[in-house]
């Protein structure tokens, strides 16, 4: 059969599965009753009787399918039948517990059930071809009419793929998300600073719901493009192929300054990252009586909750671009040598670092530099970058690990819009030390360039600022963000206003 879109494609496959589910459940129902009825005649003993149990508690999982819980130890075991709703935006982030998407397939065959559900995680994903690798790995269930099934999607819905323009990819990003607005825009010094550059977690919320809505798909910078060595042994950049089906809309995401810096203390913000018991990262908050709490109270957790629900927002495990400063340390934790002195958990805090950034990186998070100092790269001279630039080597990435990304603070590039060339002593210097994507700040829905040696990409600040203006009642004129969301729906109306003067 054809269908017009892969959204009837998808339909048409859920319900094939609910009708293959209703018809279990009869078959079940009718094999209860008969061993009820086994069991009431005396006949098989307690050897039915356990029989009978099992089959109840078989039932029961095809009949509550919300109530199953995925393995959360590895996306493989992840599946696609999606909680109904998530935790109401008012309760508190400590409660709101990401619901895990109920098993989609419980046969009774442990090894067909594995199969079949990482086959299924990989298809909601987007990897067709892993799996149908998956489907075809054990030649017993070639004939299982699940695996023929699934096998039949993949197959249909990879024949319509549409390979991206990877020079029209939109990037938007964050700061460190405000939790407790009371807190953050109290009108303390440091309010008129968040007002401008933060985002709401409500704001943030509503964005990944409309964006998912439009039928936006986060993808990696390396998705985009990536390094190869050629027969000589030169390497170069060379375009990535990201294949959707129609109407899905790749984009990039990142967030800035993730150190918890010293004076967001008390603010409302998250107060450092860890990793949490479900081997996920997740954030630690400090609440008013001095307690930590461990929650979804920044961005990190928050879109891992949200891709829990939605696995279909993230092309083959992408997550977003998470960029660091040094000078204060990484993560919350004061890492940096300037408090080795005044933190007593200076070494086991570096230990810890390396810890989470490793669960980040096998999360499918991609790690970045903001610089070690925060310094605005186009302005300063080529001594303060190299400096600046060493001790990122040395005091930042010799914990988290090698990173070929750079996001520049403020947005201020090493050069103009033209090509970077060797002749930049600046970008030769950065190209020297092994970064290969570089990202400035632009308000225009994609602004890329590729070079033989690099990818540079624009990014969308979607701040208290940029929403501000947008606001029809603030300039009519005005559209940076409707491709994304409706700015009135979103923009957090607890924020102080004007967020900004217009330059």
């Amino acid at each position: 059969m054809e269908y017009n879109n892969d959204f009837e494609r998808r339909r048409a496959y859920i319900s094939s599965r609910e009708k293959l589910r209703k018809r279990r459940q009869t078959v079940h129902i009718t094999i209860l009753l008969i061993v009820l009825g086994v069991l009431l005649l005396g006949i098989g003993g307690l050897l039915l009787f356990k029989k009978g149990g099992h089959l109840s508690t078989q039932l029961k999982n095809n009949t509550s399918e919300s109530s199953a819980e995925s393995d959360p130890s590895g996306d493989d075991k992840t599946t696609v039948s999606l909680a109904e709703s998530r935790s109401g935006e008012d309760a508190s982030p400590e409660s709101q517990e990401a619901a895990a998407p109920a098993a989609a397939y419980n046969t009774g065959d442990t090894a067909l059930d594995g199969i079949l559900n990482s086959a299924h995680a990989k298809f909601v994903t987007y990897d067709y071809d892993a799996a149908i690798e998956i489907l075809n790995s054990n030649p017993d269930y070639a004939e299982n009419s699940d695996v023929k099934e699934l096998l039949a999607a993949c197959e249909e819905t990879k024949s319509t793929l549409v390979r991206a323009d990877v020079n029209k990819i939109t990037h938007v990003f964050f700061h460190s998300l405000i939790m407790d607005n009371s807190k953050a825009f109290d009108g303390d010094a440091d309010s008129k600073g968040y007002n401008q550059v933060m985002t709401t977690k409500s704001e943030f919320l509503k964005i990944l719901d409309s964006m998912y809505e439009k039928g936006y798909v986060l993808v990696k910078l390396h998705d985009i493009a990536h390094e190869v060595t050629d027969e000589n042994g030169n390497t170069k950049m060379v375009a990535g192929d990201i294949m959707l089906p129609p109407g899905k809309i790749p984009f990039v995401m990142s967030q800035d300054d993730l150190c918890y810096y010293e004076y967001m203390d008390g603010d409302g913000f998250a107060s450092r990252m860890i990793v949490g018991e479900n081997g996920k990262p997740t954030c630690e908050m400090v609440m008013d009586d001095g307690s930590v709490s461990v929650g979804s109270y920044d961005l990190v957790p928050l879109l891992e909750d949200f891709i829990t629900e939605h696995p279909d927002f993230s092309y083959r495990g992408a997550r977003a671009v998470l960029a660091f400063t040094g000078y204060q340390g990484v993560l919350g934790y004061r890492t940096d040598p300037s408090y080795e002195s005044s933190n007593p958990n200076f070494e086991a805090d570096k230990e810890t670092v390396r810890q989470v950034t490793q669960c980040l990186r096998d999360n499918g998070w991609e790690l970045a530099s903001h610089s070690w100092g925060h310094i605005n790269f186009g302005k300063r001279s080529f001594e303060d970058v190299k400096t600046d630039s060493d001790k990122w080597a040395s005091r930042v990435e010799s914990l988290i690990g090698k990173t070929d990304i750079l996001l520049y603070p403020f947005g201020s590039d090493v050069g103009d819009w033209h090509p970077y060339t060797m002749e930049n002593e600046k970008y030769a210097y950065l190209h020297e030390l092994g970064f290969r994507y570089f990202c400035n700040v632009d308000s225009s829905q994609y602004w890329v360039q590729f070079g033989s040696d690099y990818l540079r990409q624009g990014r969308r600040n979607l701040d208290g600022y940029r929403m501000y203006y947008d606001l029809p009642e603030t300039n009519p004129e005005k559209d940076h963000l409707s491709d994304l969301f409706d700015v009135t729906q979103v923009f957090d109306r607890e924020r102080p206003v004007p967020v900004a003067p217009m330059n």
